[in-house]
């Protein structure tokens, strides 16, 4: 296939599912939402506009916007001049530096309220200057407004805002997803509690920008001078602690950064669609108050969800123990009745630590939970860590329970030919993610960009990983589980494999 060929392939590729997206909008006589258009989460909106939003993640749409994305990067990295494609990539840093601040500056919250026409760079900086004014004992340093128009123009560049006119920015679709919803009043009077009550989003940001982005400028001489051996991650590295991410977070002087990450892990969620959070595992033929523990839950994000889904189950959060004791609080007043009835409790523990009976609100006290499941929590460890983990959980297991591991299982940036073998691709290995003679990459290229991005944060902050299909099957199979099912998420790399007790 001649070069011209492929490019004509997958511009037939993106024609193609715009015709797909198309008419699933067109079947509700709906247009696809609007980049120019905030779409706010913490406000109403009427009900097409909501429609419209929810018809994003429908199967028909997600798959072939998916495919636009992938066709997209693969046209852009194979016209692009090859300099071009190079300082993008090696000055992303610089674009993360500015969402960053677009967060911690509180700009997206500033723009909401000025609404659709914007605001004027100086009206920004003098906002922002009145926001940051608890942070100094004496009179707040006034921010320049021509560095901020810099800042803010290279985001609009890169979509993340709208410039209306000259110096004159507004909020768009993407900008919009990093709103708290907090007003200018609330993030005046009580700037600690912007997170609260929140999706999520605005705390991942300024996680990510803030040790994420540190540790990550320190992978290279973690690997080329340290070996990737002699000290635990780049994490350990960058910030001089022989102590791990999780327990570095709890202590003193760190109080902001806990608090601010267990927001951050019920922002995860936008990984996946909540569809395939619900049908992930059969949840629906679970005998009533059946237990289910959430092992590493955080705050209890998933388990909520489930708990909304599914009534007649009990679930229990379990974590560290300065994680659950902020649990609850963190929502506010949501949940209320899931909370006072007992269907959703918080337990401490620390998962290394052998699992010990425990008491279950309406249920007593149980030593065999029906359920456990790992969500997000395997891709934090080095194997050596998660074959404990596993075998900490099947000493728990009785012979009917489950474990459900939930993360991304990644596929090969090739062709696997070796997925069919021994039966694995019935599973969870999969040959390619496209179609045969489909020009797009095997894995889908950047639609499948998540994972991967992910992958690599996992190992500098953690010195862990997402995996293959392959290192999930050593990894039970070493610690006596046995994959019986894989459910690979609409959309994404995330995959729900279900293992017994051999």
């Amino acid at each position: 296939m001649t070069t011209f060929s492929t490019l004509r392939a997958l511009h037939a590729v993106i024609g193609e599912a715009i015709t797909e997206i198309e008419k699933v909008y067109q079947a509700e006589s709906l247009d696809f939402p609007s980049l120019d258009a905030p779409y706010y989460t913490s406000l109403k909106h009427a009900p097409e506009v909501d429609r419209a939003e929810d018809l994003r993640v429908d199967h028909t749409v997600f798959a072939a916007a998916n495919r636009i994305v992938s066709a997209a990067g693969q046209l852009s990295a194979t016209v692009n001049k090859p300099w071009f494609s190079l300082i993008e990539g090696i000055n992303s840093t610089n674009v993360v530096a500015c969402l960053q601040f677009l967060e911690a500056s509180n700009t997206v919250e500033i723009l909401r309220e000025a609404g659709p026409g914007g605001l004027h760079v100086k009206e920004i900086a003098k906002k922002i200057t009145a926001l940051r004014s608890w942070k100094t004992d004496g009179p707040p340093v006034e921010l320049d407004s021509s560095k901020l128009s810099h800042v803010l123009r290279i985001l609009a560049t890169f979509h993340w805002l709208r410039e209306v006119t000259p110096d004159v920015f507004t909020n768009n679709r993407l900008s919009s997803y990093i709103d708290s919803g907090k007003s200018f009043e609330q993030l005046r009077d009580a700037p600690g509690t912007k997170y609260d009550e929140s999706d999520g989003v605005a705390a991942y940001c300024a996680t990510a920008g803030d040790e994420v982005f540190k540790l990550m400028t320190n992978l290279t001489d973690w690997l080329l001078n340290d070996g990737g051996s002699k000290t635990d991650s780049a994490f350990n590295f960058t910030f001089k602690t022989p102590l791990k991410y999780y327990e570095w977070i709890e202590q003193p002087g760190n109080e902001h950064r806990l608090t601010r990450f267990g927001h951050a892990m019920h922002g995860t969620k936008q990984f996946e669609i909540a569809e395939n959070i619900i049908h992930g595992f059969p949840w629906e033929e679970l005998p009533k108050d059946s237990v289910v523990v959430d092992i590493g839950g955080g705050i209890g994000t998933i388990s909520l969800i489930l708990a909304e889904a599914y009534p007649h189950l009990r679930f229990v959060v379990e974590d560290r123990a300065p994680v659950v004791a902020i649990g609850r609080q963190a929502w506010g007043g949501k949940y209320a009745e899931i909370f006072d009835s007992g269907r959703l409790s918080y337990h401490a523990h620390d998962f290394f630590e052998p699992q010990r009976p425990f008491d279950v609100p309406g249920v007593g006290t149980v030593v065999h939970p029906d359920v456990m499941f790992i969500r997000a929590i395997a891709h934090n460890w080095p194997d050596s860590f998660v074959l404990e983990l596993l075998k900490t959980l099947r000493a728990a297991a009785g012979p009917n329970t489950k474990l459900l591991w939930i993360d991304n299982m990644l596929a090969y940036a090739c062709v696997d030919n070796e997925s069919g073998k021994e039966g694995s691709e019935a599973l969870g290995a999969v040959r390619s993610l496209v179609p045969e003679g489909s020009p797009l990459l095997p894995n889908l290229g950047r639609a499948s960009a998540n994972g991967y991005i992910l992958d690599i944060q996992m190992l500098g902050r953690f010195n862990a990983k997402e995996r293959t299909y392959r290192e999930y099957e050593a990894l039970t199979n070493a610690s006596g589980w046995k994959i019986t099912r894989v459910k690979r998420a609409v959309g994404s790399l995330w995959a729900y494999t279900t293992a017994v007790p051999v």
